[in-house]
């Protein structure tokens, strides 16, 4: 069936709506995202499927991933006139007693498995659609979802649907009133206007550099020629997956995204440049196409229309540069992935020296629901000068886990206490780290900052795609800006001389520092360095690949004088500049760090103090890490 007109969609919407919110059995959806099938999720659903093969009263399906990636594999289950419940931790071995117990009603014995329950499962773009949930009672003692710390902050405006419908059912799509903007606005045929629209929301583009959407999209229409929409999907921050979980649980609302786009600044072609090492969002984006050709909304003469335009997708290499817009574009064109200089704006000449618009995933799927709100509903949220919403993944030394997604103008404190869960084992908080590997590193003193574009630029670090690594008193600050420059040093295209030299010069220090190689000077060598690459690098990774370096010296500069004048790491980090002894008054002799130690380096008797010979200690940290009483120092 071609779509021709709203009523057409909004007919197959309310069949699917039954589907998704008030189905005939039992409903048992579960998290197919990479992060579920990491902790064994296909397990589960196989299990699940072959278990309940010939029983038409349990349908198994999958979703996205919700958020909490920490309580991974994620399974709620459904039906009319039952609380709508989400599983926690449920593997192959649990998923059969979580659905059996779902549907006897026996909820306090599965309690410890069970996260919460969804009061209303609906998304922000819902709220006209009949609650089915009205009047079941909710389960004694377990918690509703929207009560859980990780998600009553929370508000989902990019990851709307992901976790709430199966993302290989465009049908699904349809009924979260999904291409009702697309379609409005299309029948309207004034692109002027929704362009308009994106400029009053405020959107501002969450690749990186926070540039306003709708000035891009507004500046690119004014130039003649073959203009492109292009998708940067090419997302590389080491412990950032917020672009990867959208395609994986919502791909649908990311063609949305450029449909609308394209259909504002008149274009027929769009790529989606996607990551090669994303097979599973790769595979859900393929579908997804080809679902929407099969409906008539890519494709030539949309819905009865002169307006015509098609998606292609296309695999980087793995470069981390390719992210960066002109080497991303280079790269499309089949050449080498190199950055070129910016005084050319690409929505001039871009792709094919062609006017070309280019925004990444989640600027994209926050597209639909800006349209289908309003301007206002959106400039309700956030900061005077960012505003809306921002996904994050959360990761590095922290309880939960996860993606998550909060106005800004939130505080780093909330996200990482609040939300977050603190720091694991009572250990101190020591530095965050926003905006991937040329981000800055943030310490305590700013927890209380507000997370916007320009809040984080004030202590010199960067909202960039919105990863968020947080540290802990065991991280050596040196031993990070050392990672992150091998890192960048290595993902640098090489083509100019400040990023390439520097980040050499750079590595070169820090190594000898982590080493216990460093002298008098390294520190004010490292900052003139980082000024030269700032002011002279080519483009935005040679620009930004001194902030963890030059945030963590301002930050944390007596770390790296104690790395140089006393040949100490505090954290025990550089194997060099360290070694563990046992405190024989807090030491009670319990041999634990004994029996774990793998180079036998631990003797003593049982009940008295241990000691560690130094010549056969490595320094694993074993005994340190398993140690109950913090009976094992690093000196």
């Amino acid at each position: 069936m071609k779509i021709q007109s709203l009523k057409d969609l909004k007919k197959i919407s309310q069949a699917y709506e039954k589907q998704i919110y008030a189905p005939e059995g039992i409903k048992v959806n579960i998290g197919m995202a990479s992060c579920g099938i990491a902790a064994g999720a296909q397990a589960a659903m196989d299990k699940a499927l072959e278990t309940y093969r010939d029983n038409k009263n349990v349908e198994i399906c999958q979703t996205g991933c919700i958020g909490f990636c920490e309580q991974e594999p994620l399974v709620e289950i459904l039906a009319v006139n039952k609380p709508r419940v989400l599983y926690q931790n449920i593997t192959e071995d649990k998923i059969i007693d979580a659905i059996e117990g779902y549907m006897a009603g026996e909820f306090n014995k599965n309690k410890k498995s069970i996260l919460g329950q969804l009061r209303d499962p609906r998304s922000l773009l819902d709220d006209d659609i009949e609650n089915p949930l009205d009047g079941v009672e909710p389960i004694d003692d377990i918690p509703f979802m929207e009560d859980i710390p990780f998600y009553s902050a929370q508000v989902k405006v990019a990851m709307r649907n992901c976790g709430y419908i199966d993302p290989d059912c465009i049908e699904e799509y349809f009924a979260k009133k999904g291409y009702i903007a697309f379609l409005e606005a299309l029948k309207k045929n004034k692109p002027a206007e929704v362009i308009e629209t994106v400029k009053a929301s405020g959107l501002r583009g969450r690749g990186g550099g926070g540039f306003p959407a709708g000035i891009k999209w507004a500046t690119c229409a004014k130039h003649h020629g073959d203009r492109y929409i292009i998708c940067n999907a090419d997302e590389g921050d080491p412990g950032a997956y917020m672009d990867r979980s959208i395609l994986e649980g919502d791909p649908h609302s990311v063609l949305e995204g450029m449909l609308i786009a394209a259909l504002g600044i008149g274009s027929s072609q769009g790529y989606l440049y996607v990551r090669n090492e994303y097979p599973l969002a790769v595979k859900r984006l393929v579908t997804a196409i080809k679902q929407a050709e099969a409906y008539g909304l890519l494709g030539k003469n949309i819905a009865g229309t002169d307006f015509s335009f098609k998606i292609n997708i296309s695999t980087g290499a793995g470069a981390f540069v390719c992210g960066e817009s002109t080497a991303l574009m280079a790269s499309l064109e089949g050449k080498v992935g190199r950055p070129r200089a910016k005084y050319v704006h690409t929505v001039e000449k871009g792709f094919r020296e062609s006017p070309t618009n280019l925004n990444n995933v989640e600027t994209y799927a926050n597209v639909p629901a800006i349209l289908l709100k309003g301007a206002d509903w959106y400039t309700g949220m956030g900061t005077e000068h960012s505003k809306g919403t921002k996904v994050f993944s959360l990761v590095g030394k922290i309880n939960n886990t996860g993606l998550v997604e909060v106005p800004m103008g939130i505080s780093l404190r909330d996200i990482i206490y609040d939300i977050g869960g603190g720091i694991p084992k009572k250990k101190n908080f020591k530095a965050v780290q926003t905006g991937g590997p040329s981000g800055g590193c943030i310490p305590e003193q700013f927890l209380d900052l507000s997370v916007d574009f320009d809040e984080l630029a004030k202590v010199g670090s960067i909202m960039g795609s919105g990863g968020m690594i947080v540290m802990d008193q065991d991280t050596c600050m040196v031993d990070v800006a050392r990672y992150f420059v091998d890192f960048l040093r290595d993902e640098s295209c090489g083509q100019c001389n400040p990023c390439r030299e520097g980040l050499k010069q750079m590595l070169d220090i820090l190594t000898d520092i982590c080493d216990g190689n460093g002298k008098k000077g390294d520190i004010e060598f490292l900052e003139e360095i980082g000024a030269m690459m700032q002011k002279f690098s080519l483009c935005g990774l040679g620009t930004s690949a001194p902030n963890p370096v030059l945030t963590s010296i301002l930050f944390f500069r007596d770390e790296y004088e104690a790395h140089i004048r006393d040949k100490k790491c505090s954290a025990g980090v550089c194997k060099p500049l360290f070694h563990y002894e046992i405190d024989p008054d807090a030491c009670n002799g319990c041999t634990l760090c004994a029996k774990k130690c793998p180079q036998n380096a631990v003797a003593g008797k049982k009940k008295e103090p241990h000691v560690i010979d130094q010549e056969n200690c490595i320094k694993c940290g074993i005994c340190y890490e398993k140690c109950k009483f913090d009976a094992i120092k690093i000196c």
